[in-house]
């Protein structure tokens, strides 16, 4: 397990060194700055500003000056505002979490409910229905659904306000971001949940006389979990950093909105930060759906 570990956080750090070399060549062979768009600025001022912000020298020099800054707690300041980046960052991301974290929980248990009852009744009505729904939540976009949840239920029906800072309501946003989840997550666990249904373990204790819902719930339901917990473990990152599409059609101002306000503004710090903030989650919740693993199955060795 300890060898497994240090492995792991090898690999992940990595990981997180390729993504951010990738997100910042990327960012900068794109033409312009984050200063070009300013009418009043002369080529004198944002030759200073450049020189201010290390952004005369060489590329690969950036790189290397950025990543030492990081390693030291240093996430920068915005280009645009001259706000530090890991301020913004905390206030946007207690948002898109408490929006995220909600919408994963409702994915999540949703998900598996429905899934069971999909498998327990299969080629019945309830299967019908919940494949008929989870189908439509697998094909509709999330902009799409946002859009019509924001149209029908708060402007036509006036049933939930529009989301404010003072008055935050969270029901369609999260509404919004679980139901594609919810209904790939239904998936897996119908079709886990018939494989480990038809698994020898399970006709066993069927014939021990093992009452029914233990069979389903310690035997069957315990092993279908595998194949959902590989989906949830980067779902759930994702989710967390918020939905950039769903931030930006109910006006929340989380870590999404700001991501793609940052990349409008060529505001190349937040933008790394931002990225860098994402892979590290990423990375963590990668390690922890391998430890989960064994939580579910004490069968799975970590070699």
């Amino acid at each position: 397990m300890g060898k497994y570990l240090v492995k792991r956080v090898l690999l992940a750090i990595v990981s997180i060194i390729i993504v951010s070399a990738i997100a910042f060549f990327t960012m900068n062979l794109i033409p312009g700055g984050p200063f070009n768009k300013e009418k009043a600025q002369s080529p004198e001022a944002i030759k200073v500003l450049e020189e201010r912000y290390n952004l005369d020298k060489p590329i690969p020099q950036q790189y290397v000056m950025y990543m030492g800054n990081l390693l030291q707690g240093d996430w920068g300041v915005s280009l645009k505002t001259g706000r530090d980046i890991w301020t913004d960052i905390s206030s946007k991301f207690s948002v898109s979490a408490r929006l995220g974290g909600s919408a994963a929980v409702v994915a999540i248990i949703f998900g598996i409910i429905l899934g069971s009852i999909a498998a327990l009744t299969r080629n019945r009505l309830p299967d019908r229905l919940i494949v008929f729904f989870t189908t439509l939540g697998t094909a509709m976009p999330s902009f799409v659904l946002a859009t019509l949840l924001l149209l029908v239920f708060c402007l036509k029906l006036g049933w939930f306000p529009v989301w404010t800072s003072q008055d935050p309501n969270y029901v369609l946003p999260i509404i919004a971001l679980s139901v594609y989840p919810m209904a790939y997550i239904t998936r897996l666990t119908k079709t886990s949940m018939l494989d480990a249904l038809n698994q020898d373990y399970v006709r066993t204790a069927r014939a021990k006389g093992v009452p029914r819902h233990k069979v389903i719930f310690m035997h069957a339901l315990r092993n279908a979990l595998i194949p959902v917990i590989t989906y949830v473990g980067p779902m759930v990152a994702y989710i967390l950093t918020g939905s950039m599409v769903v931030e930006n059609i109910f006006t929340i101002g989380g870590l999404g909105s700001a991501f793609v306000t940052s990349i409008t503004n060529r505001d190349y710090t937040t933008i790394m930060a931002t990225t860098m903030f994402l892979a590290i989650l990423m990375v963590i919740a990668n390690l922890l759906t391998d430890i989960a693993y064994k939580l579910v199955d004490p069968r799975i060795t970590f070699k």
